[in-house]
């Protein structure tokens, strides 16, 4: 079975930094995207769920509804988008990848974790304000699921630069008025030595990384895009938050045309606790330089 090729993402802006939502509109089915890394990845989770049980994959007490509706809104998307790879079956949803079937009955947060490529998130409004009521988090950008679930939004990102000034108001007031039926998209990024997709408990380092250098940095360095959407499930009113994560090695990024002038702007406008948040700080002196070598030469 010849699967998608990975779509490539590159969301970071030349000129001033700006941090908005950037929220793109797109169509209820657009809510998974599955790609070549599949089997691969499943297999990731699958052995991150054994390991890690509710490190990855919990729920608050009462939060069983929505996550049933979640599983069963998965059960619908993944035949009607990828009709060759996803059946419906009277006893679930069969996955003609991995040759299982999955019964809608079975531990709903455990079976969608093993269906989609995606981290899944559950929110629920209380007096208008956003909180985590369940989630599975396998390749996680750093935080931890337990540590956040239960908490306000706004308190879930606290060590995010700039969040509560810039964006907490606005993503609160997304979460109250958005549509059922509607599906919004957001690109995030950030810059990394290594292609780990589970990062369970990161801390942010300043201190600089000796091992890269400008003349190794362009073949050292990654690039995560986590490509998240927001929807809402119509029967609970829960909230859907999905984190597809991708990490592509930077000599892919700079071989696209003008990315690497785009990359070199964007870096250097960060501010120090966002390139810090960012996982740039550690090696920006360096790739940097190598950019700024890279365009010189072309």
């Amino acid at each position: 079975m010849i699967l998608p090729d990975e779509p490539l993402y590159l969301p970071f802006e030349a000129g001033p930094f700006r941090m908005t939502l950037g929220l793109v509109a797109r169509t209820p089915d657009d809510l998974i995207s599955l790609d070549e890394h599949y089997p691969a990845q499943i297999e990731r989770r699958r052995t991150l769920v054994a390991q890690w049980g509710t490190e990855v994959a919990a729920a608050e007490p009462g939060a069983a509804p929505a996550c049933r509706e979640m599983l069963e809104r998965l059960a619908t998307v993944l035949p009607r988008r990828y009709p060759e790879m996803f059946e419906t079956r009277d006893d679930g949803v069969h996955n003609r990848i991995t040759g299982e079937t999955w019964s809608l009955q079975d531990d709903s947060l455990t079976t969608a974790a093993l269906l989609v490529q995606e981290d899944l998130c559950l929110l629920e409004l209380r007096d208008g304000v956003p909180y985590l009521i369940a989630g599975t988090l396998c390749f996680s950008p750093g935080w931890r699921l337990l540590e956040k679930l239960g908490q306000r939004l706004g308190d879930v990102h606290v060590k995010v630069p700039l969040y509560a000034e810039r964006l907490g108001r606005p993503v609160d007031r997304l979460m109250r008025y958005l549509q059922r039926g509607k599906l919004v998209e957001r690109l995030n990024w950030g810059l990394y030595d290594n292609d780990a997709l589970f990062r369970p408990g990161r801390h942010f380092r300043s201190e600089r990384n000796p091992e890269i250098t400008p003349d190794n940095a362009l073949d050292r360095l990654f690039l995560r895009v986590e490509r998240q959407t927001l929807s809402v499930l119509p029967r609970t009113g829960a909230i859907l938050f999905t984190i597809r994560t991708h990490v592509y090695p930077l000599s892919r990024v700079i071989a696209v045309e003008g990315a690497a002038g785009r990359l070199n702007e964007a870096v250097r406008a960060l501010p120090p606790e966002m390139a810090l948040y960012k996982s740039v700080a550690p090696f920006r002196d360096a790739l940097l330089d190598a950019l700024q070598n890279l365009l010189e030469d072309r």
